[in-house]
């Protein structure tokens, strides 16, 4: 560790302590000189340096400390949805005490990788709070940490949703890795998170590409669980492209190693897509069978359950099954008011309008289904750009009006139908 490295050490301890510049170099250094070292401009002598560190209360350890350096890997390799937060949070608050009063070679990358623990803990307002302390100090980075940098960047918006700027930062990270000391899993792992941002973005090829490119090295390593996940992407992406057959053999083959691994989110999401897959073919028999499995998995959290009995409420309607539709609909609309507690957005999205509609259609309002769909549920599908459900949505107000003679209103939803249709191949 070289002494311009310990200047950016000492700004981010600074920042860490809430001390301003004036009061960090008042005394020992100009405020314009201090900005050079922090900013990696100058080199400063060793003895400004530690005068710095001893205001900051931190010691400079040049030793390779063996003992955090296999701490730091025991939990980076734990920061994955996968393993016990519990255990996580301890690991993370023993190596904190360790480094909290030094600065070394980790640091840095210990800072770094405190933004992929906040996200695995769903913190997202701390990730971005440590992403912005770290922002200033980008330059200064080494070529891995320059790779998790960005990596993680794209996490954190991928979990916000921004697939754009998820997949800026992933692709970022991918520029890095001939530079960088990254192993194969780890590019895998990239690779796979580049599949997942390119299927949200639509950009089927794209995904095919990295899902086969992560599963290679996940085969080698008999990484089963990324397999199986990699085969539910190549599913999502050849069904999308009208290849059925191909999507059907990639979902078999995910549900397969999902039972074998005794996975339950894979064996639901393969089943769930299954049952999506059928139900765009019209074969409403084979997607009440998989959405039925999907819902027997244990341990669904509340939106998860809730997607696959919306579906499989919409399907034996469908069917004419209004005796089992009413069942699943009360199973929903009791999840759905559990859920209201703790998610207010949730509860006054898709779901619930969703609910309301089929609850109308099953029980004979048939007054309160146009106007829910009209006034609230129709404008709310414009409005988040889902024109799959539009389509669907558009088409079944338009077959009711149809039935009821009000041809001029339905060939205007119909049209809406149509119109988002188009849309949707566009995407």
């Amino acid at each position: 560790m070289n002494l311009v490295d310990i200047g950016s050490l000492i700004k981010l301890h600074r920042l860490k302590c809430k001390m301003t510049q004036e009061e960090l170099s008042e005394g020992i250094v100009s405020l314009s000189y201090l900005s050079k070292i922090e900013n990696q401009k100058t080199n400063a002598s060793p003895e400004i340096l530690q005068l710095l560190c001893n205001r900051l209360g931190i010691e400079i350890s040049e030793d390779t400390d063996r003992e955090i350096e296999e701490k730091c890997k025991e939990w980076y390799d734990m920061l994955f949805d996968k393993y016990d937060k519990k255990v996580m949070t301890e690991k993370y608050e023993e190596l904190q005490q360790l480094m909290e009063h030094k600065i070394n070679k980790h640091t840095i990358m210990f800072e770094i990788h405190t933004i992929r623990y906040y996200i695995v803990l769903r913190d997202l307002g701390k990730a971005l709070h440590k992403m912005n302390k770290l922002h200033d100090m980008v330059d200064s980075f080494n070529y891995e940490e320059s790779y998790y940098w960005y990596k993680f960047k794209g996490n954190y918006y991928t979990h916000k949703e921004v697939h754009q700027e998820a997949l800026r930062n992933y692709k970022l990270a991918e520029e890095v890795i001939r530079l960088a000391n990254i192993d194969d899993k780890e590019i895998a792992n990239l690779h796979y998170a580049l599949s997942i941002t390119h299927n949200y973005l639509r950009e089927d090829l794209a995904a095919v590409d990295y899902a086969n490119r992560a599963m290679a090295v996940f085969q080698r390593n008999y990484d089963f669980i990324y397999c199986a996940q990699c085969h539910i992407l190549l599913g999502i992406s050849y069904q999308r492209v009208k290849d059925l057959d191909t999507a059907i053999k990639n979902y078999n083959l995910a549900l397969h190693l999902g039972k074998l691994n005794k996975n339950e989110n894979i064996v639901y999401l393969t089943h769930y897509n299954l049952g999506y897959l059928y139900s765009m073919m019209g074969i409403s028999e084979e997607a009440i069978k998989h959405y039925s499995l999907a819902i027997e998995t244990k341990d669904l959290a509340d939106k998860t359950k809730l997607d696959a009995l919306t579906h499989l409420v919409q399907e034996l309607h469908t069917i004419g099954d209004y005796e089992k539709a009413k069942a699943y609909l009360h199973q929903a609309k009791e999840i759905l008011e559990l859920a209201k507690c703790k998610y207010d957005d949730f509860y006054n999205g898709y779901h619930n309008y969703m609910i309301q509609v089929y609850t109308c259609l099953l029980y004979g309002d048939l007054k309160k289904f146009k106007s829910i769909l009209t006034d609230d549920f129709i404008p709310y599908l414009k409005q988040q750009g889902d024109y799959s459900n539009l389509v669907f949505y558009a088409k079944l107000l338009a077959t009711y009006l149809e039935e009821m003679g009000k041809y001029k209103e339905s060939v205007e939803y119909y049209k809406l139908a149509n119109s988002s249709y188009d849309q949707l191949i566009k995407l």
